[in-house]
């Protein structure tokens, strides 16, 4: 174990580590802000600040984390070129506040069903959601400058002060007494904008004058983009929906779902620190020309996703079953087999998250896209079936996973450069060199 976790360090892109510390901390905050809620709030509040949450969460990532990718992509290109990000982060952001104004422009004229519809009628809930929104696209846009200019650091550092300021204002709001949906929901907005204000000065000190971006460049892949990443959210969150069309009585199956799949998506959520890097890495190699740079930490993630796969994976098919009956207190409904398979579909889901990425650097968002499509029509299909629906719904998940892979698997191929191999550069040796040193601030 020693040895596999040794190997999977090593083969870690540049910067990981710096933004595994942030990630812990802001995914930690999300247990704790929903924890301290649940005992402080209602029924009815509880359930509002929920909704809201998995709204946040689910669309929110949907719409505002392809910018971050998207700029991570171009910045990281521009720097192996010697051009500062300075074009960039301005143009991007007039882009993410038209964006985000047109998310708020929606909320606002349809603030009265949304409300009725979602939050039992209380408008302030609305207001929270577009604060929230707004959280997120200002973070999002400065980390992906900070991960372009490979500034992990200060990008951990962000996402630490995100996670904590989270905690320290739930726990705040318990302490004063603010039984409030509308108070626990406002720290989904006032956390990320602090966190972004304390990384702006290294981020303006990193940004430099280059050349100007066209907005072409900047906005031809971000719709496609959108849409997959939309559609991978469909893929891995659909189990406990669909169950929930399924069997809306079958509280027991509902419940025991959820949590295993918390369970089962411990790597995944591991996997998140090593996006950002990894994009930056690949971006660069493949702006350098450096094919070699390229294929070798295509080989190296991989090694990390299956390391990560059978670190997770083997206890959650072992022990799965007994585990959420203890920490959730759970009934027994699932067994050893159903955890194998949501398993197996987390790494799958892995896979296609890095070959994605791959695919984005190439430009060809459109065929991430149609991956993304076809895994999510393979888990419609599989949920169609007739059968028991826990089977029914675990299979949909590992099966759609699995599917969208092998269609990137071929996409990529179709894809990777033909041109010769230029001469190896110093990406060969640390794809990190030619964007500065990842683990500044």
């Amino acid at each position: 174990m020693t040895s596999l976790l040794r190997k999977l360090a090593s083969a870690l892109p540049p910067g990981t580590l710096a933004v595994a510390g942030g990630t812990v901390v802001l995914g930690a905050a999300s247990y704790v802000h929903l924890g301290v809620a649940g005992h402080s709030l209602d029924t009815e509040d509880m359930a509002n600040v929920s909704v809201l949450w998995t709204i946040v969460m689910s669309v929110g990532i949907g719409v505002f984390f392809p910018i971050e990718q998207e700029l991570t992509r171009i910045v990281a290109a521009r720097a192996v070129l010697g051009h500062g990000a300075a074009p960039v982060l301005r143009r991007a952001a007039v882009m993410t506040a038209a964006i985000l104004g047109t998310v708020l422009l929606v909320l606002a004229v349809a603030a009265g069903p949304i409300a009725d519809g979602l939050f039992h009628g209380d408008r302030g809930l609305v207001a929270a959601l577009g604060g929230a929104f707004a959280g997120m696209a200002v973070c999002y846009l400065t980390r992906g400058v900070l991960a372009g200019l490979g500034r992990f650091g200060a990008y951990g550092t962000q996402l630490g002060v995100d996670g904590g300021l989270r905690m320290v204002l739930a726990f705040g709001c318990a302490a004063f007494g603010l039984h409030s949906a509308l108070a626990f929901s406002l720290v989904l907005a006032v956390a990320p904008v602090i966190a972004t204000l304390v990384t702006l000065p290294p981020l303006l000190r990193a940004v430099g004058p280059g050349e100007r971006i066209g907005w072409r460049e900047l906005t031809s892949g971000l719709g496609l983009l959108v849409c997959s990443t939309l559609l991978s959210q469909a893929v891995v969150n659909a189990a406990v929906l669909s169950t929930k069309l399924l069997a809306p009585t079958d509280s027991v199956l509902i419940a025991a779902l959820l949590n295993a799949l918390v369970l089962a998506r411990v790597p995944l959520f591991v996997f998140g620190s090593l996006q950002a890097s990894l994009l930056n890495g690949l971006s660069a190699a493949f702006a350098a020309g450096d094919r070699a740079a390229f294929s070798a930490m295509l080989r190296k993630i991989a090694v990390v996703v299956g390391g990560l796969g059978l670190l997770g994976g083997i206890p959650a098919t072992a022990l799965g079953p007994w585990l959420i009956q203890v920490l959730f207190g759970a009934q027994p409904r699932l067994g050893c087999l159903d955890f194998l398979l949501l398993s197996a579909g987390t790494v799958a889901y892995m896979f296609a998250m890095v070959l994605g990425q791959a695919l984005m650097v190439f430009e060809r968002h459109n065929l991430q896209l149609a991956c993304w499509g076809l895994g999510t029509a393979v888990l419609v299909g599989v949920t169609a079936v007739p059968g028991d629906v826990a089977t029914r719904v675990i299979l949909a998940y590992a099966l759609g996973s699995l599917a969208t892979v092998l269609g990137m698997l071929a996409a990529l191929r179709r894809s990777f450069p033909s041109a010769p191999e230029r001469r190896p550069s110093p990406l060969s040796a640390d794809p990190g060199r030619l964007v500065g040193n990842p683990m500044a601030d």
